[in-house]
């Protein structure tokens, strides 16, 4: 995972901001999508760092339960 997006997320629980949360995830997955759609290029490493990121922002939104 990104730090970056471990950082993010961690301030999105705090102001307890769960739109955001699933604001990016929803912009995460469609990332995920696209990837997965191109041809010929080897987006392996891509992918794994987003569902990477897909699974910090799903503990992030299970921390707001």
């Amino acid at each position: 995972m990104s730090h970056s997006v471990k950082l993010i997320v961690a301030a999105y629980v705090s102001l307890k901001d769960r739109q955001a949360i699933e604001d990016l995830r929803e912009h995460r997955q469609m990332l995920r999508k696209k990837l997965q759609a191109s041809n010929g290029i080897d987006v392996s490493s891509s992918i794994q760092l987003i569902e990477s990121d897909l699974g910090e922002i799903e503990a992030g939104l299970a921390r707001l339960q």
